[in-house]
């Protein structure tokens, strides 16, 4: 049995990292080794944090150890966390990297760590160079992963990307498992009426926080293109589920603008988890309109829930959705989009299903461990 630290968000805090973050931590206690997870006592400043709140109201995971001792503003807290990890000497540490800012907080914990000279340092990197950029991304970023000892990315775009800063080190990439933690599939209908959506409208659903890179004003735009164009086809309805990340007005004022409203479905705040399979099992399609990516995790939820997917040609998400298979892979504009959009619709959901049930296959909690552990020597 070997003795594992995750170090990245966890609960109270709220969101895919923390989401992905338990997951694994149980995977690998259900697995026989002991995972505790160093989570932030303070995550982000107010100004790299537009949402409502950083933290979740939902009761903590059963049987899961978890530190909320990390501030990530504080150097004299970054050497008091390393100086605890490096007495308490884990066998492996699996760090998440996802953005600039974290670097010298985590990079200087882990040189600490390091002292020890026995903890193996494992970072599983969703992005290494960020979708919005700031100053000091680079230096800090150099910081951080010069205190790794080997990498797991989970899309060609960040492998790319590691290796412009990190070419020696060992790096797999893995596919991102799938979040199996928001319960079963439940039917259509009884999705529908649990959040009192109409049982016999067709609905498009786009997930998660909304941020410019996830292009939800191209998708607006690509609604528009359908009403004008091809008004017979605007037989479905867009809900979008999930908390505005920037400034709510810019979309609001787009959507009258447009005059698409009648067609939408707005569900504006966070979706707890205990919500997320009736968004997901609500829908006919997940919509995926980015403008940028390196992969995503709405990508295994609609797996998940085996939901055909409609994404953009961009980062990771054509690997992760094959074209005509469990969904349909569109260039980023909104003509394009609003194409994927009615091509769904001709297809039809059925088409897609048996080709989601056969990919989903592939992505495993247990493959990603057993990978962690063969970078970790383990």
């Amino acid at each position: 049995m070997a003795k594992l630290v995750i170090i990245g968000p966890a609960h109270p805090l709220r969101g895919g990292l923390a989401t992905f973050n338990q997951r694994l931590a149980k995977q690998f206690n259900d697995e026989g080794h002991s995972c505790s997870i160093y989570s932030f006592s303070l995550q982000y400043p107010s100004f790299l944090f537009p949402g409502k709140t950083q933290f979740t109201d939902e009761p903590a995971p059963e049987n899961l150890v978890i530190h909320a001792v990390i501030n990530s503003i504080n150097p004299l807290n970054w050497i008091r966390i390393g100086n605890r990890l490096k007495k308490e000497k884990p066998d492996m540490i699996i760090v998440r990297f996802w953005l600039p800012f974290m670097g010298p907080a985590l990079g200087t914990i882990l040189r600490r760590v390091r002292k020890n000279k026995h903890t193996r340092i494992i970072c599983i990197a969703d992005n290494v160079i960020p979708h919005e950029k700031r100053f000091g991304d680079k230096p800090f970023t150099r910081y951080f992963l010069k205190s790794c000892d080997a990498f797991i990315t989970m899309s060609e775009k960040v492998m790319s990307d590691l290796r412009q800063f990190q070419k020696e080190k060992p790096a797999k990439q893995v596919a991102h498992p799938l979040y199996d933690n928001f319960g079963d599939i439940i039917p259509k209908e009884a999705a529908r009426k649990q959040l009192g959506l109409p049982e016999n409208e067709n609905i498009i659903l786009f997930f998660g926080f909304i941020r410019r890179y996830k292009g939800l004003d191209m998708l607006l735009e690509a609604i528009a293109f359908i009403k004008t164009n091809h008004p017979e086809a605007l037989l479905f309805k867009l809900m979008v589920a999930g908390e505005f990340y920037e400034d709510e007005k810019s979309y609001q004022d787009q959507i009258d603008r447009l005059g698409i409203r009648e067609h939408l479905i707005l569900r504006t705040d966070f979706i707890p988890d205990s919500e997320v399979k009736y968004y997901c099992c609500a829908a006919d399609a997940v919509i995926q309109p980015y403008r940028n990516a390196t992969q995503s995790g709405v990508t295994p939820l609609a797996y998940h829930f085996e939901k055909p997917m409609v994404v953009t040609n961009v980062g990771g998400l054509p690997a992760l959705v094959p074209d005509e298979k469990v969904g349909l892979v569109v260039e980023p504009n909104p003509e394009a989009i609003a194409a994927g959009i009615l091509r769904f619709y001709q297809l039809g959901e059925d088409f897609f299903i048996p080709h989601l049930r056969s990919e989903k296959q592939k992505y495993s909690w247990e493959k990603m461990c057993s990978e962690i552990r063969e970078l970790a020597e383990l």
